[in-house]
């Protein structure tokens, strides 16, 4: 039973999203592991677009965590100069590197990435996708955030932990891996701020079409 008091088999009425989206990467464009941890600590507040205009120039100076290891911050300002926060992010990349060593001891699990500087579980959640280990956990990025509610799968809260929590309650693990990501696919393309509903292939159980079937 969901938060408005309904019995709902949400993984039978998510699966058309879950069908399109599967194993469909992430935006950012990333070669490894460590490119996918650097990528997503510069996202933060900033567009993932904006990240793979920067991503080639910075990796070819710092090609692995290796090389960001023995490098400082004043080095890496350059290179991310035109990322949001660049001052904060370089820090917290240096930090990282520095804890982490090599590409190798790149943690993926929950608690060992969350505790790194500038990983939160949202961010944690989209590496452990991406390297394709057990979820602990549900995405649950600005597209979750407004699709969730809107869908009708929880109440609206502009708060992503929160959002994560009460999606957890409410959908079974074994899609967790995949649901954040494919609600934010779905929120990229078509559930936009202004929804293409018409093109949605999960109109048919979703909250707001119900109230706004001409949208």
């Amino acid at each position: 039973m969901d938060l408005f008091g309904k019995t709902n088999d949400w993984e039978t009425k998510l699966a058309p999203i879950l069908k399109r989206y599967k194993d469909q990467k992430h935006p950012l464009d990333y070669q490894n592991l460590y490119q996918l941890l650097v990528m997503v600590v510069l996202s933060a507040q900033d567009s993932d677009a904006n990240i793979n205009k920067i991503a080639p120039a910075l990796f070819k100076v710092f090609p692995n965590m290796e090389s960001l290891s023995v490098s400082n911050v004043d080095a890496l300002i350059p290179h991310i100069s035109k990322v949001r926060n660049f001052g904060t992010k370089a820090s917290w990349l240096i930090e990282i590197a520095q804890t982490i060593q090599k590409d190798q001891n790149i943690p993926l699990t929950m608690d060992n990435l969350t505790v790194l500087k500038g990983i939160g579980r949202k961010s944690a959640n989209v590496i452990m996708r991406e390297a394709g280990v057990p979820a602990e956990g549900i995405i649950a990025d600005l597209h979750v955030i407004r699709v969730s509610p809107r869908i009708g799968l929880i109440q609206e809260t502009k708060d992503g932990n929160k959002v994560e929590k009460l999606l957890m309650q409410i959908l079974p693990k074994n899609i967790w891996e995949e649901i954040g990501m494919a609600i934010s696919f779905l929120g990229r393309e078509i559930c936009r701020p202004k929804p293409k509903c018409g093109e949605c292939p999960i109109n048919t159980i979703c909250e707001y079409y119900r109230i706004n079937p001409i949208a």
